[in-house]
């Protein structure tokens, strides 16, 4: 594995987040729906895991809605790079990759909250479902087209 492979796993899980990011943010716009707390929840477990203090009042929700999107991007980029390591450097079926990406930054972060104690998944209603299983496909849609656009065509060596 070259690390020119990581690399382009690094950026396409990131362009990945960035597009989750984005339908995310439309259908609170779109729904009226106020953002989810899983994020600041998120920052606040791991934080008391870690024994770090984020502070008071206003500086600790300031750190929390910093942070928290940060560790999502973190997560996408990391699916990403591990995304490059299955894929060995070579272009993948898009509707393939599409899947093994968004499943499996969504199997990440799903499994996180469950994991800390956030959510948990089995007690979702539909709309739930819906507004987490559409952000994550644009993930791995746009992850995947972005680790394509990044591989030569197949016949010619890089």
């Amino acid at each position: 594995m070259r690390r020119v492979d990581l690399a382009d796993g690094a950026i396409a899980g990131a362009v990945g987040s960035t597009a989750l990011n984005v339908v995310s943010y439309l259908d609170v716009a779109l729904r009226a729906r106020p953002e989810s707390s899983v994020p600041g929840e998120t920052v606040d477990r791991l934080a008391g895991i870690a024994h770090v203090n984020l502070g008071s009042g206003a500086r600790a929700a300031n750190r929390r809605s910093g942070l928290g999107p940060l560790i999502g991007y973190g997560l996408g980029i990391a699916a990403g790079v591990a995304f490059a390591l299955y894929a060995g450097g070579r272009r993948q079926p898009l509707p393939m990759a599409a899947g093994v990406l968004g499943a499996g930054v969504m199997t990440m972060t799903d499994g996180s909250i469950t994991a800390l104690g956030i959510s948990d998944p089995r007690t979702w209603r539909r709309s739930d479902w819906i507004s987490d299983i559409i952000p994550h496909l644009a993930y791995g849609l746009t992850a995947a087209a972005t680790w394509n656009r990044l591989r030569r065509p197949s016949g010619r060596g890089r």
